[in-house]
């Protein structure tokens, strides 16, 4: 799908500048409803959370905000490009949270490089919310400022850059090991990329016993013996020199997180018989499906594109990641909560898929090498995973508010239908 500059440009200008506005919930055309909600009842409001800061969860909009924070270093390919440029991005990211999972979310662009300042900023702001999607962050710092964020916040704070495609390629990694009678334990995993998404998908990829990790970055496969790997890349550095073709020699599975051509068909041919193949640069992949297929034709091939099978596409995890973590009132989101959202995306991959939605893109879809992934647009995947991940915060000890599950369930599948967004 191709869209123009034109068109982008014309469409952001549609009716009013920007993609998103603030509306009022309550109603406000009195004279008492003016002494309601703002001086002097909201007073009574503010005596009450002054007295029980948890209250803010019953008497504001903190149990359903988000903000979508960000500092311009590492805006969709285009780099650093600074924090006003990328309010756009920041904008479309909002508008994500409302369309498929309720939650309203404003983007907060901040000029600040510094990692210290720019913790301090978001710690100082983050009362206002419910939970903190940090977003387009360069690689090493955004390791740093999530986890001293995580620690220093009581809210839910999550870079998506790096989680987002880690639980999807997780869950097309879990489908595309049961097709092929693979043991995800036993894979050989090559990861050319070594940037925020690179590392997290590392991570998740151990949680799930795979320790045959190789990274690949401009300079090579990280080795051990580089003197030029930061803490991070040093987590995934290889016991030993080895070559690129002694990397891709019988590997099961190459995800590409990198940029178009760094990835060719003698790599693919070295991998064993019917390798998964997730190449994530957008718009044009590390390497084409065309030609993977043509040295390797029982590939499993997905990509970030919406115009191939398996669109690896964050939207398919964060939005409810936070649904889950904002309805129990979590204190984080942990790997528990991931691990969970994860495994709950592959199995949605199973169902028989809703006629609607086949008619969204044209034809049948069904469990297989070109279907591991759901699409998008699915309404189950507001409930299954929304649920898998609040499951998982009550589990691991870090939610605040315990659900009736069967309660909740039907919350879920209601709160679209409901919604205003179009």
């Amino acid at each position: 799908m191709k869209i123009t500059k034109a068109e982008a440009l014309a469409y952001h200008k549609l009716h009013k500048p920007g993609k998103k506005e603030i509306a009022i919930t309550k109603p406000f055309a009195s004279q008492r409803d003016l002494a309601t909600a703002y001086t002097p009842g909201v007073g009574y409001v503010s005596q009450e959370i002054a007295q029980n800061p948890d209250l803010a969860y019953e008497y504001t909009t903190k149990g359903n905000f988000v903000a979508v924070v960000t500092n311009g270093t590492a805006v969709l390919g285009l780099g650093d490009i600074g924090p006003l440029a990328a309010k756009p991005v920041m904008e479309g990211k909002a508008i994500l949270f409302k369309k498929f999972a309720g939650i309203d979310a404003v983007g907060i662009e901040v000029d600040e490089k510094d990692p210290e300042k720019f913790i301090e900023v978001v710690r100082a702001i983050s009362p206002t919310f419910g939970g903190i999607n940090l977003e387009d962050i360069k690689a090493p710092e955004c390791f740093e400022m999530e986890e001293r964020l995580k620690e220093i916040t009581d809210i839910p704070v999550m870079h998506d850059d790096q989680h987002g495609t880690a639980i999807v390629t997780t869950a097309g990694l879990l489908n595309a090991c049961e097709i092929t009678g693979r043991n995800p334990k036993d894979l050989k995993v090559v990861i050319v990329g070594s940037g925020a998404a690179a590392i997290a998908s590392a991570k998740m990829y151990r949680y799930f016993g795979i320790e045959n990790i190789i990274l690949i970055d401009s300079k090579g496969v990280v080795h051990k013996s580089r003197t030029d790997l930061n803490s991070y890349k040093h987590q995934f550095a290889y016991p030993q020199t080895l070559s690129r073709q002694e990397a891709f020699a019988e590997a099961d599975m190459v995800l590409g997180l990198s940029q178009p051509g760094t990835i060719s068909q003698e790599d693919i041919a070295l991998m064993k018989e019917a390798p998964f193949v997730f190449v994530c640069s957008n718009p044009v992949p590390e390497i084409m499906p065309d030609e993977v297929r043509a040295v390797r034709p029982q590939a499993i091939i997905a990509t970030g594109r919406s115009d191939f099978p398996n669109q690896v596409n964050n939207v398919l995890g964060f939005p409810y990641l936070f649904r889950g973590a904002l309805d129990t009132r979590s204190r984080a989101i942990n790997y528990e909560m991931m691990i969970a959202a994860a495994k709950a995306l592959a199995k949605i991959a199973h169902l028989e898929v809703p006629e609607e939605i086949e008619k969204i893109y044209g034809k049948k879809l069904q469990f297989g090498t070109e279907y591991i992934i759901p699409t998008p647009f699915d309404p189950r995947l507001i409930v299954e995973i929304s649920i898998a991940v609040a499951q998982a915060a009550v589990q691991s000890g870090v939610a605040r508010k315990e659900l009736n599950w069967d309660t909740y369930r039907k919350h879920l599948s209601q709160l679209l239908k409901t919604s205003a967004v179009v």
